[in-house]
C-alpha cells in the first residue's frame, strides 16, 4: 500500500502541474486513463503504452534512437529519461557523430526548478599523450554526463533506460539513412582499422548500406558492464584499466589516472530576455552561447523585427559572422564565453559598426574558425512540460576512426591535438518566466553553420511569430569570417539580390546550412491539442514525433 500511495501522491502532484500548464481548466485525469498498476490497468508503468493521450514530442537526427525515446515517454518516463536513453542509443545507431567515447552538452527545463540548468560533458584531451599514440583520443565524458542528467531529472532506474541501447548493440539494428551517409563518406580510411572494418563493413569489404543490420556485440557488452557495475566502473577500476590498454592498442590514450577526473558540470546557463521570453544557453559549449549571442544581436533595434526578407538575411549573416569571429578570438586567447555573453552590452559591442544597408568587410569580423567536427542533436518534451535539448560529438566524423580492441568503444578524437578542433554544440532553450512555462527547445548540427541555423529558426518563431514548420524549411544564409555570404539554392532571387546590393558576394551552399531539431509551444500549453509543434530538419534524415 505504501508504494501505491507514493504513486498516488505522484499523480496528485502531476495533476497540479497539469493545471499550471493547461491554463484555466484541468485536462481529463483519472486513474484508469493513467493505467496505474493495481487499479485495473492492462499496462504497467515502465511499459510503452502506460501513458494514454499526450506523451510529449521528440525531434532527433537519427530515427531509431528517436523511437526509443518515444517508448520511454510512452512508458511514463520524463524527458530526461528519454534523453538519456536516446543519448546511449545514438552511440549505437549513429556512432559516427555520438558515442560513449565522446561527449556533449544539454539544457534542461523543469517547471519545479527556478530556472533551467546546463549539463556540460565535453570530451577533453588527456594531459599527456605517449609518442606511440598516433591518433590521440579524447577522455570520454558521455556516460558520466548522461548519468548526471538522469540523477538530477530522471524517474526510471538507470538500467531501465540504458537497456534499449544495449539490446540494439547486441541484437543489431537496421542501418539508418543518416548513418549510411556518414559511413559512405569515410569508409576508405575508416576500414584501415580492422576493428572498425569488422563492425561497419559487409563481409569485411563494402560499407554497410541503409537497411543492413548493424551488430556491435562488444559495445553491447560494454554497455552491459556499465549497467551492472555502475557508471563509475568506466572511469576507475578493472574496466577503466581495460579501456586504457585497449585505447593504447588503437593508437589512443585514455589513462585511468586521468579518467577518474572526468566529471560533468551542472550549472546555471547564460540567459537573456527576448520579448516576453527568456533564452538560455550553455556557457561551456561554444555553439550554444554563440547561438544565443546571434539571437541577442538580431533582437537589437533596426536589425530583424520590421525588416524585409533581405534585411533579415543580411542581419543574420552579419550577426553570425561577427559572433563566430568572437568565438575564434576567445578560443585563441583561451577565454571562455564570459558571464555577459548574451548581454545587451556585449551584443552592442559585437555589432559595433553594423549598418542595415552595407555588409561589413572581413577585417571587421575577427578571427577565423578552422574546419569544425561533426555533431548530432535532439530536443525532447514530456507530457508534464519538462524539456531537454542536447548535442553530442566525437570531435571528428567517427572520432579517431579506430575501435579500442575487445571493447567496442569507438574512440573520439582529442580536441586541440593536430587539426582537431572543439565542436560548436548548438543548443538553446526559451521559457516564459512570467508564467514559468516552456516555450522553445532547439538543437542543431552542421559544423560552423549550426549556430546560425538554430538562431535563424528561433528568431523566426520568437521574433517574427512564424510557425516552426515554415521556420525550419525556410532557405538559410550564413556568413563565416570571410567576405562571402553562403546561401542555400532555394533562397529567393530578391533576397539574393538584396544581399548583393549590400556589397556581400553570395555563394551557393548546395549541401544545406545546418540541421535543426526543435519544439515550439507558442501558447505555453504542451498538453493542448496542437499546442506544440515538433519538427526535424528536412535537410537531414531525422525523425519528429509528437503524440
Amino acid at each position: 500500500m505504501a508504494t501505491i500511495w507514493r504513486r498516488a501522491r505522484g499523480l496528485l502532484a502531476s495533476a497540479a502541474a497539469l493545471v499550471a500548464l493547461g491554463g484555466c481548466s484541468l485536462p481529463s485525469f483519472n486513474l484508469g486513463a493513467i493505467n496505474l498498476p493495481g487499479f485495473g490497468s492492462s499496462t504497467e508503468e515502465g511499459t510503452p503504452g502506460f501513458v494514454r493521450g499526450f506523451i510529449g514530442g521528440i525531434a532527433i537526427d537519427e530515427p531509431r534512437a528517436g523511437l526509443i525515446g518515444r517508448d520511454i515517454l510512452s512508458a511514463g518516463g520524463t524527458a530526461a529519461d528519454a534523453a538519456v536513453a536516446m543519448g546511449f542509443a545514438l552511440g549505437v545507431t549513429l556512432p559516427s557523430r555520438a558515442g560513449l567515447g565522446g561527449g556533449g552538452a544539454c539544457l534542461v527545463y523543469e517547471a519545479e526548478r527556478l530556472e533551467p540548468e546546463a549539463i556540460e560533458f565535453l570530451p577533453v584531451s588527456p594531459a599527456s599523450v605517449p609518442a606511440i599514440a598516433d591518433r590521440p583520443s579524447a577522455l570520454p565524458a558521455t556516460v558520466r554526463g548522461l548519468f548526471a542528467l538522469h540523477a538530477r531529472y530522471g524517474r526510471f532506474r538507470f538500467e531501465q533506460i540504458t537497456g534499449p541501447a544495449e539490446r540494439l548493440a547486441r541484437e543489431g539494428t537496421p542501418v539508418s539513412r543518416a548513418f549510411a551517409r556518414d559511413l559512405a563518406l569515410v569508409a576508405g580510411p575508416l576500414f584501415a582499422d580492422p576493428q572498425a572494418r569488422a563492425v561497419f563493413a559487409r563481409n569485411g569489404a563494402q560499407p554497410l548500406q541503409e537497411g543492413d543490420t548493424l551488430v556491435q556485440p562488444q559495445l553491447g557488452a560494454l554497455i552491459g558492464q556499465i549497467r551492472s557495475a555502475g557508471v563509475g566502473s568506466m572511469y576507475q577500476g578493472a574496466l577503466a584499466e581495460q579501456l586504457e590498454r585497449a585505447a593504447a592498442a588503437a593508437g589512443g590514450s585514455m589513462p585511468e589516472s586521468e579518467m577518474r577526473a572526468v566529471l560533468p558540470r551542472a550549472r546555471a546557463p547564460l540567459s537573456r530576455r527576448i520579448g516576453n521570453d527568456m533564452i538560455y544557453a550553455a556557457s561551456g559549449a561554444d555553439g550554444s552561447w554563440a547561438t544565443g549571442a546571434i539571437l541577442a544581436a538580431l533582437a537589437g533595434p533596426g536589425r530583424y523585427q520590421g525588416s524585409d526578407a533581405a534585411g533579415r538575411a543580411h542581419a543574420l549573416a552579419e550577426a553570425s559572422a561577427r559572433v563566430l569571429g568572437e568565438v575564434a578570438r576567445r578560443r585563441a586567447s583561451g577565454m571562455g564565453a564570459g558571464d555577459d555573453a548574451l548581454s545587451p552590452e556585449r551584443a552592442a559591442a559585437v555589432m559595433a559598426g553594423y549598418t542595415a544597408d552595407r555588409a561589413s568587410p572581413a577585417a571587421m569580423l575577427g578571427g577565423r574558425l578552422p574546419v569544425l567536427p561533426a555533431s548530432a542533436s535532439f530536443a525532447v518534451l514530456d507530457r508534464n512540460g519538462m524539456a531537454v535539448t542536447c548535442a553530442f560529438t566525437m570531435n571528428n566524423l567517427f572520432g579517431t576512426g579506430r575501435i579500442a580492441p575487445g571493447t567496442g568503444l569507438l574512440l573520439a578524437a582529442a580536441p586541440g591535438r593536430g587539426s582537431v578542433q572543439p565542436p560548436l554544440l548548438a543548443v538553446l532553450l526559451a521559457v516564459n518566466t512570467n508564467i514559468n512555462r516552456f516555450r522553445f527547445a532547439g538543437a542543431a548540427s552542421g559544423e560552423d553553420a549550426a549556430p546560425a541555423a538554430l538562431a535563424d529558426v528561433a528568431a523566426r518563431t520568437m521574433l517574427a511569430a512564424e510557425p516552426l514548420a515554415s521556420a525550419i524549411t525556410a532557405p538559410r544564409v550564413a556568413r563565416g569570417t570571410a567576405d562571402a555570404v553562403r546561401a542555400e539554392p532555394e533562397l529567393p532571387d530578391a533576397v539574393r539580390a538584396g544581399l548583393a546590393a549590400r556589397g556581400a558576394p553570395v555563394t551557393v551552399a548546395s549541401g544545406g546550412l545546418g540541421r535543426v531539431n526543435a519544439i515550439d509551444c507558442p501558447e505555453f500549453r504542451p498538453r493542448r491539442e496542437g499546442g506544440c509543434t515538433v519538427v526535424t530538419d528536412p535537410r537531414g534524415p531525422g525523425l519528429a514525433v509528437v503524440e
